[in-house]
């Protein structure tokens, strides 16, 4: 997947050009997002905007937008965000996230050893049983599906296979990364990432200079990602992911951050969460101006249609709504 890298860099460099920082936050959100105008005395009050991004031409995208009031200035959102643990048994039960890791630098087989020991409920049980029978729903390369035996431990397979993709990561970025090409369609995650942001272009012009110093977009990148896996629940199933978060401050005083999911055992082929946070003052109290953009790449979304497709557009809105919501509250603690 090498020769894939430099491709990747010079087209991000053609449409991706440095974001620019205004100076009126509401005039910076408004340009960037779906919104327009945004009331920030309302916002304040605690109200939640989400909304459907921009329509894209590819079938399996689909996007979401909110934005939103932390009544703390930016470094709090931000310490709040390296806090929040989607797995807490009673505060986010509604993440349905099992297992969140973070890996180090040089991640190893044993930094998945929460695996050997995986919660027992009908997700993880369907996982198992798709590995078992090595089903074509899983996203996995061809390499990596002919190395799977009968009788090997499920999740030793599973570990094996992340500690590989996480390494090629961080040697190359999205770009290193196998292709789903044990499935009916190759694809592979770095050109995914890539042609989400190509459709979504005020939020490629706002982002692009932070993106493409990150290994989400080309190769290993300038900026020092934190690395994460996850067990989590996507259409009632069992899926391993492997994630990769950036940020960088911008001259307003603000942040701009990146979370990427470059691997999915299932459930979505990649996954970019964006925030843009700028410092504003309401009623005299240091406050932040959120905007988050949900970009997600599914199979499963790509086969919807009329009806169901708006189903699927309503439901993803509604599972943002609680993730903002359940953010906004700790947050402004």
């Amino acid at each position: 997947m090498r020769s894939i890298s430099p491709l990747l860099s010079l087209g991000f460099a053609l449409f991706f050009p440095v974001a620019i920082q205004a100076a009126d936050p509401v005039a910076d959100l408004a340009k960037l997002s779906v919104f327009g105008t945004v009331n920030l005395p309302q916002l304040a009050k605690g109200e939640i905007k989400t909304g459907p991004g921009t329509p894209m031409s590819t079938g399996r995208f689909i996007s979401v937008q909110s934005c939103f009031v932390v009544p703390n200035p930016p470094a709090k959102v931000i310490a709040a965000m390296r806090l929040f643990d989607p797995t807490a048994p009673t505060a986010h039960r509604e993440m349905n996230v099992y297992l969140h890791t973070d890996l180090p630098a040089a991640p190893t087989v044993a930094d998945f050893s929460k695996l050997n020991n995986p919660p027992h409920n009908p997700a993880v049980e369907a996982l198992t049983a798709a590995t078992r029978k090595m089903s074509t729903d899983l996203q996995i390369s061809r390499a990596e599906a002919q190395k799977y035996s009968a009788g090997q431990p499920v999740f030793g397979f599973w570990s094996d296979l992340l500690a590989k993709r996480a390494q090629e990561f961080v040697a190359g970025g999205a770009a290193r990364q196998a292709p789903y090409d044990h499935t009916r369609d190759s694809i592979q995650p770095g050109r995914e990432f890539a042609e989400l942001m190509r459709q979504e272009g005020n939020v490629s012009r706002q982002f692009g200079g932070f993106l493409a110093k990150t290994s989400l977009f080309g190769g290993k990148g300038s900026l020092k990602p934190d690395l994460y896996w996850e067990l989590l629940r996507a259409e009632d199933k069992g899926v391993v992911t492997l994630g990769a978060t950036y940020s960088q401050p911008t001259s307003d005083g603000g942040v701009q951050i990146a979370d990427g999911l470059y691997y999915s055992s299932g459930g979505y082929n990649v996954s970019l969460t964006l925030f843009q946070l700028w410092p504003v003052t309401i009623d005299k109290r240091p406050s932040t101006l959120v905007w988050r953009g949900n970009f997600i790449s599914s199979r499963a979304v790509g086969d919807l249609h009329g009806i169901a497709r708006l189903a699927a557009d309503s439901a993803m809105k509604q599972d943002i709504l609680r993730a903002v919501t359940i953010f906004q509250r700790d947050a402004s603690r």
